[in-house]
């Protein structure tokens, strides 16, 4: 299932599978939540990064779907490991994930926290999502976590493992969802 429209820099799904099963990731400090789901299977990834839908104007001026300029996103990010309250390539965390993405891809400001994040655009019900929504999730009293929506069920986000795919309906995910908010239409 092959897309002429995907760039020769795009990961292949061995690639994405081994880089969240490295030891480093598993050596990570400052980890969020130890209890993360860390993948998705071939089927679900290939369709994520394969599939093309809904053409966007990027920054760079060449049109692109919206998945394409996040799956772009994840390709040029997909090697950087967790770290709590990062926000460059020795380290990301979840809301500087999402806010990067928005920002190179589509000029489009997000604040700097989850919580903070979590009051931007229009809230969205689960059964509504879009490519491109952003997903939050309360992980315990004090911690949130958020994702950005990539389509079928699955959301990007940097997670203890490092960039990466997870699906909403794993038990982590569906037992700790808080939210959605559309920034963009």
């Amino acid at each position: 299932m092959k897309n002429s429209n995907l760039n020769a820099s795009s990961i292949s799904y061995n690639d994405y599978k081994s880089s969240y099963e490295s030891e480093e990731n598993n050596k990570l400090k400052n980890r969020p939540h130890s209890k993360y789901e860390p993948t998705i299977s071939k089927k679900d990834y290939d369709k994520l990064v394969l599939d093309n839908t809904e053409k966007v104007e990027s920054l760079n001026s060449r049109v692109l779907t919206k998945k394409q300029a996040f799956v772009d996103f994840y390709n040029d990010w997909k090697n950087v490991k967790y770290k709590m309250g990062g926000s460059t390539r020795t380290g990301i965390d979840c809301s500087a994930f999402t806010q990067k993405a928005f920002k190179e891809k589509f000029g489009i400001e997000l604040p700097r926290t989850t919580v903070t994040q979590v009051n931007v655009g229009v809230e969205v019900k689960k059964d509504d999502l879009k490519m491109g929504d952003l997903v939050f999730f309360k992980t315990s009293k004090r911690d949130k976590h958020v994702g950005i929506y990539m389509g079928d069920g699955a959301f990007l986000h940097s997670s203890i493992n490092g960039i990466q795919f997870s699906k909403l309906d794993k038990p982590f995910y569906k037992d700790t969802y808080w939210t959605a908010r559309r920034i963009m239409n």
